[in-house]
């Protein structure tokens, strides 16, 4: 058998698969989304650099262009709620939820201009994704070294303040699909008292119904982001720190659980 027909025979077995198979799905989707985003950063970084002449934030939004469309081919839609929180003048620090790397389309969905994602030391060595989120301006920490993190982070408020960039972070320092938000790490929020800018949370809605790495699971779906209002922090230092991050854990718990029942649940009469 010639290789272009065993080929052939491989491409009409992918449609059929796809359709029969929930365990193939889910590889295949997974194997594509990364490697199309490799695809889209190595066709994004030399425009880049071309654009800036280097590392800037403002080449996030050549990034975004890229990854904006990448939601259509893995079925996923957005409905958006809130966006007008982040017409707030000036630098801010974006909370968001995080439940897997499919976050990343999320995220693109409503990233505001001059905002870039505070993501783990690991990520720039991810081929061309890293290469192309390093030149769009991502700020990497190496969270097994403290002493790393506290000096990047002091970087960046010095930045955010001269600069007048915005920054999205994930609290919970990992993926958590387990139901509920994970406990909150306090950077993101030293960051913000120390700079004295809003806390903007953000949650996505449980991908649970669609995607789910225990079960095989990636079917099309659709997820729910509601960007809460503002929450300030003028005037606070680092002994507010605790009640800051206790009072927006609590605010997109209750969003993230509210956002993600299923149609038609509710959870009783509003106290409003």
């Amino acid at each position: 058998m010639s290789f272009v027909m065993l080929l052939l025979i491989m491409l009409l077995l992918i449609p059929v698969l796809l359709l029969t198979s929930r365990v193939f799905t889910y590889y295949f989707k997974n194997i594509f989304y990364v490697v199309y985003m490799m695809v889209m950063a190595s066709i994004a970084l030399p425009i880049c650099i071309l654009r800036c002449r280097g590392r800037d934030i403002e080449n996030m939004r050549i990034v975004r262009a890229f990854c904006w469309h990448v939601k259509y081919f893995l079925g996923v839609r957005y409905k958006v709620s809130g966006l007008e929180h982040f017409q707030t003048e000036g630098p801010y620090v974006i909370l968001c939820n995080h439940q897997s790397t499919l976050d990343i389309l999320g995220m693109m969905e409503i990233l505001p201009d001059r905002c870039t994602p505070i993501a783990r030391k690991e990520v720039v060595y991810v081929g061309t994704v890293g290469l192309t989120s390093w030149i769009g301006g991502v700020v990497f920490i190496n969270r097994k070294k403290t002493s790393d993190a506290k000096s990047v982070m002091a970087d960046v408020a010095q930045t955010m303040q001269k600069d007048q960039i915005r920054v999205w972070v994930f609290p919970e320092g990992t993926r958590n699909q387990k139901g509920d938000l994970l406990p909150f790490k306090k950077g993101a929020f030293h960051l913000a008292v120390q700079v004295q800018v809003p806390i903007i949370p953000v949650i996505f809605s449980s991908y649970k119904n669609f995607y789910s790495p225990e079960e095989k699971q990636f079917k099309s779906g659709t997820v729910t982001i509601k960007i809460l209002p503002k929450v300030e922090t003028k005037n606070m230092t680092s002994d507010d720190v605790s009640a800051l991050s206790d009072t927006c854990y609590q605010l997109m718990n209750s969003a993230f659980a509210e956002i993600s029942q299923p149609a038609g649940q509710t959870n009783g009469p509003s106290s409003n």
